[in-house]
């Protein structure tokens, strides 16, 4: 049997795609459709949102979420789940989508998409100077923080329950209150 190539795409064929509430995503070129996510990953996504704003607020800067097409380069959409947006950003907001690399970018790890999330995508966000990545695991529960310094991610720590972290750009971030009761 030979294993043939996938066919790429660029990300402007992508986002000529029919609009759809899908988590579809261009990564190197290939398009990886996954599954909706769980109410648990909602619920941490929702709640994460709610504990960023006011920090992300307080300098000037937004908190927004997936389903939003985020184009990193010609060959790579992505959509995280939650997205910081800082006012001296390199991530410009387009009509329909972001261009070029937020300031921080969170992932809810869920089982389906570990590997692209902990390998695929932190190349990606490491690649185009995402300055902070985080990735939230829900089993423990337990958030990494990776920070970028000299184009490198660099670990900042794992942090769990009853633990707080100073995140580089936003500041005290308390585990617990990012898991919903």
């Amino acid at each position: 049997m030979i294993a043939h190539p996938r066919e790429r795409i660029s990300a402007a064929e992508f986002l000529e795609r029919p609009e759809s509430n899908r988590l579809v995503q261009l990564i190197d070129g290939e398009i990886i459709d996954m599954a909706s996510p769980t109410p648990e990953h909602q619920m941490v996504t929702r709640q994460t949102v709610v504990v960023l704003i006011p920090p992300a607020q307080a300098r000037g800067g937004q908190v927004l979420f997936a389903p939003l097409d985020v184009e990193l380069d010609d060959g790579n959409v992505v959509q995280p789940d939650v997205i910081v947006l800082l006012p001296e950003s390199k991530c410009q907001i387009g009509k329909t989508r972001l261009h070029g690399a937020p300031d921080l970018v969170i992932e809810v790890l869920s089982p389906g998409t570990l590997k692209i999330d902990r390998r695929d995508k932190f190349r990606l966000y490491e690649r185009h100077g995402v300055r902070e990545y985080w990735m939230i695991e829900l089993r423990e529960p337990l958030v990494e923080v990776w920070t970028l310094q000299d184009g490198r991610f660099v670990l900042l720590d794992a942090y769990g329950q009853d633990e707080t972290f100073t995140s580089p750009l936003l500041g005290a971030i308390e585990v617990n209150k990012l898991f919903p009761i």
